[in-house]
């Protein structure tokens, strides 16, 4: 299977970049359960001051909409909460780009992503399955959105998920409602 257009404008030019990232969000809960329709992909992205000047010879503004070099630079130095987008004109496709920074539990998921290979060379880098569902079950407590727990729900039934690590993480947030939400009904 090749490469979805939808990905490929994003995830080719990280690749020959050559930075550290992983994919998270609907696609990588699609990757893990059932693909959805959205029109973005979202990137949490390990940028150094020299891969921040890099960007935007990577991702050039005749073919992408990328921040200025100040915002990306501004952004790359957080240790929380930095983010920018990335579009592509052509298409229209977004990348929601957050950076590592120093959250333990973002730094875990890079140190624990997994490559999946699309065929023909290409291949990106995923977010554990674990980490894509205890972040949608904060986005579901913080929006109330029934499209987290249906992604979760189809990667429990697609994906062997460490549930006692996922449980762990669930009691330290204080997920525990929004968990039981997603749980799959026993089978008899």
């Amino acid at each position: 299977m090749a490469l979805p257009d939808f990905y490929a404008p994003f995830i080719r030019p990280l690749n020959a970049l050559g930075v550290d990232y992983f994919v998270t969000g609907s696609v990588a809960s699609g990757i893990y359960g059932e693909m959805r329709t959205t029109l973005d992909i979202d990137v949490v992205l390990n940028l150094s001051v020299a891969d921040a000047l890099r960007l935007e010879q990577t991702f050039p503004i005749e073919t992408y909409y990328c921040p200025p070099r100040d915002v990306v630079l501004i952004e790359s130095r957080r240790s929380e909460r930095g983010q920018f987008n990335l579009i592509h004109h052509a298409s229209g496709f977004k990348a929601d780009v957050f950076i590592l920074g120093r959250d333990p539990f973002r730094l875990w998921a890079m140190a624990h992503r997994v490559q999946h290979d699309y065929g023909d060379g290409d291949w990106m880098w995923l977010a554990p399955a674990e980490y894509v569902i205890i972040k949608k079950l904060e986005y579901y407590r913080e929006g109330g959105r029934d499209k987290h727990t249906r992604d979760i729900r189809f990667m429990l039934a697609c994906t062997d998920v460490d549930r006692a690590f996922i449980e762990e993480h669930v009691a330290r947030l204080g997920l525990g409602a929004q968990w039981a939400e997603c749980q799959l009904p026993e089978r008899s």
